[in-house]
């Protein structure tokens, strides 16, 4: 009966530690994604064209890059911002999970650490050159270092909500 209520115990443990990894995966994405949204929102609104970053990326996403480029300056409207918004924050959510995960191994073995935040930088670099390679017409309309300064925020914000949860992580060369 006690081994019996051992494994019930250790099936539990690792339900709740994925539940927790999930969950802290979910929110970490939320915050990347909401400070890079507020970073693109003040921008906009400094420069007097509310929600234009958003609408722009939503109809380049969801419309073709030709409805950008035309005779007609770009104004911003409401579907392509709820829409890119809203495949924004899926794609941080995704990102947070996949952060999550890759955290949780590296809890059971510091060793994994160092090679984690190294694949972390690249990545980020991979996006910045993907974006100035595949977007480059977008990023016409966009001013790249704000694009780069956005994700580094939002970079930051999430790595700060995982350093705080997990404060005892070891990370070993």
């Amino acid at each position: 009966m006690n081994s019996h209520t051992d494994r019930r115990s250790q099936e539990f443990n690792r339900s709740s530690a994925a539940s927790t990894s999930y969950a802290d995966g979910i929110i970490a994405g939320a915050i990347g994604a909401t400070v890079i949204a507020v970073w693109f929102f003040i921008l906009d609104l400094t420069q007097g064209r509310p929600l234009y970053t958003p609408s722009v990326l939503g109809t380049a996403l969801f419309g073709g890059e030709n409805k950008l480029i035309g005779a007609e300056p770009f104004h911003a409207s409401w579907d392509p911002t709820l829409m890119f918004t809203f495949v924004h924050g899926l794609v941080f959510i995704f990102f947070g999970g996949g952060i999550s995960l890759l955290l949780g191994f590296a809890e059971r073995n510091p060793n994994l650490g160092f090679g984690i935040l190294l694949l972390f930088i690249i990545l980020e670099f991979g996006f910045i050159i993907a974006a100035l390679i595949f977007a480059e017409p977008i990023l016409g309309l966009l001013a790249w270092p704000a694009v780069l300064i956005g994700n580094l925020l939002a970079a930051s914000a999430m790595a700060g909500y995982f350093w705080y949860r997990h404060r005892g992580m070891t990370i070993l060369p």
